[in-house]
């Protein structure tokens, strides 16, 4: 009994010895295995507020083995976009520097926010947790700024304003007054929540202005671009440091909409309605207001020659 005991453990640990010195490259041919087999089946489901369209800066993608720094912001795009809660992806073995550039990209919550501009409202994230092992597997989980009944209540709000007090015969920029004049006239500016962090309404997304009747920019924007999906206009959100509006894209060409601008604070609090930041160039933006509105025009292409 005693010798069977010592064999057995001396073959359990020659088997160690060969798994300790043979660890890196069983891992990864592990993970050679897997990113080949995943790579090949990979699919990305994507939700009904999944967006077609593609950007100057990031463009929807089938390739998720990126081999660029591009490649990575279109997979990012593509990822948030399809609405879906998380995905794998795996950096291709020619790309060196993809691990480090997934990090700096996962350090850097500006530029996640930018992307997160491009996609449809309920399918942006609140928190986006990316991991990575140094094999090249990349595990992106999102958390969306919008539940399920969020958006079920909110839809059925949209259609109630849309068909009360649109004019189905009137223009394209008919109609995005007639939306835009309604968010106005009915909410306000939540300064509680922009002055002193009191998370009363649901301010920052559409939530607040469409049914509690109060916003800040995020929420302002968020209701804009609601409507705009449903009269099937082309458009995102964009922002500077502090603060988000609306791009819309008329008659082949982008313009600007700030809808929490149109709608100020007043020295009395009485209500007020502007159209001084309704559908302007970038060059009229500018000349009625710089630091709120000062974005990066190499993410904001679109905008480079406006």
């Amino acid at each position: 009994m005693k010798v069977r005991t010592l064999i057995y453990i001396g073959f359990v640990s020659i088997i160690t010895g060969l798994l300790v010195m043979y660890s890196e490259e069983l891992v990864t041919l592990y993970y050679d295995a897997l990113r080949y087999f995943s790579n090949d089946s990979m699919v990305l489901e994507k939700n009904e507020y999944y967006r077609e369209n593609d950007y100057l800066y990031v463009q929807n993608t089938v390739d998720y083995e990126p081999n660029n720094i591009q490649e990575i912001y279109n997979l990012f795009y593509t990822i948030i976009n399809s609405g879906q809660d998380s995905f794998t992806f795996y950096c291709s073995r020619e790309y060196e520097n993809c691990l480090n550039d997934v990090k700096a990209l996962a350090t850097d919550q500006t530029k996640l926010s930018h992307i997160n501009n491009y996609v449809h409202p309920y399918n942006g994230f609140k928190h986006i947790e990316i991991q990575y092992t140094s094999n090249g597997q990349v595990d992106v989980i999102i958390s969306r700024s919008y539940t399920d009944e969020d958006i079920e209540v909110i839809n059925k709000k949209v259609d109630e304003i849309y068909n009360s007090v649109v004019q189905q015969n009137s223009t394209v920029v008919e109609k995005i007054k007639t939306i835009h004049d309604y968010i106005i006239n009915n909410s306000k500016y939540d300064s509680g929540r922009s002055d002193y962090n009191l998370l009363t309404y649901k301010s920052d997304i559409a939530y607040g202005p469409l049914l509690q009747g109060y916003g800040i920019c995020g929420g302002y924007s968020d209701a804009m671009a609601l409507f705009l999906e449903k009269m099937g206009i082309k458009n995102f959100k964009i922002s500077s440091d502090t603060h988000v509006w609306n791009a819309v894209y008329l008659d082949g060409r982008w313009y600007h909409l700030d809808l929490t601008w149109d709608d100020p604070i007043t020295s009395n609090n009485t209500d007020v309605l502007q159209h001084e930041y309704f559908i302007l160039t970038t060059t009229q933006l500018l000349s009625k207001e710089v630091e709120e509105h000062k974005f990066d025009k190499d993410i904001y292409l679109e905008f480079q020659n406006n």
